[in-house]
């Protein structure tokens, strides 16, 4: 299920949203882009990048198209993968990107956090959900301790994924992927 949990940066919850374009229209005021997109092509759990790429060459083109974008990547983990817990690490903490964030769910879910003044935005994305944080926005993104998606990257940078870390240990203070999907049911 998709949604969008309003909290202050204490922790308290103000607002939960589960409809679609009410959660387009919060995150439209910060800026971020929340769209619902067609996910519907066959995909085997293993399938690689090119598999992946070439099944969603139309939605690629499209954003291409539309931001000029310099390399577009997929990044799958399942709950077998050797390196999850390594991954999960690398996006739990804190940062800012140069370049604008966009992520096509084409599998599975994942949960980002957007920290904007004094509210984190728990923005929990599924299978269909497409998702652009404006450049140098603080967030950080979770995959759960058993991580299933599957989401194609687009950059408008050559160089991909690069995080500036903040340092900050707000992460820490907020329920990660498993404990806040739970709280939703």
């Amino acid at each position: 299920m998709t949604a969008l949990t309003i909290k202050t940066t204490t922790g308290e919850t103000l607002q939960t949203i589960k409809e679609h374009h009410a959660i387009a229209a919060a995150l439209a005021e910060l800026g971020v882009q929340f769209e619902r997109w067609q996910a519907d092509r066959p995909l085997d759990d293993d399938a690689d990048q090119a598999a992946v790429l070439a099944a969603y060459q139309s939605a690629v083109d499209r954003l291409n198209a539309q931001y000029g974008f310099q390399s577009v990547d997929v990044v799958a983990l399942g709950p077998d993968h050797p390196q999850k817990a390594e991954m999960r690490q690398k996006f739990l903490a804190e940062h800012t990107h140069a370049d604008f964030e966009v992520r096509f769910f084409v599998d599975g879910s994942g949960l980002f956090y957007l920290h904007v003044g004094d509210r984190v935005y728990l923005v929990l994305c599924e299978k269909g959900d497409l998702i652009s944080v404006p450049a140098d926005t603080t967030h950080w993104f979770d995959m759960g301790e058993n991580p299933r998606f599957k989401c194609i990257r687009f950059f408008t940078t050559p160089d991909g994924w690069v995080g500036k870390f903040t340092g900050s240990d707000i992460a820490t203070r907020f329920p990660d992927f498993d404990s806040h999907v739970q709280s939703l049911q």
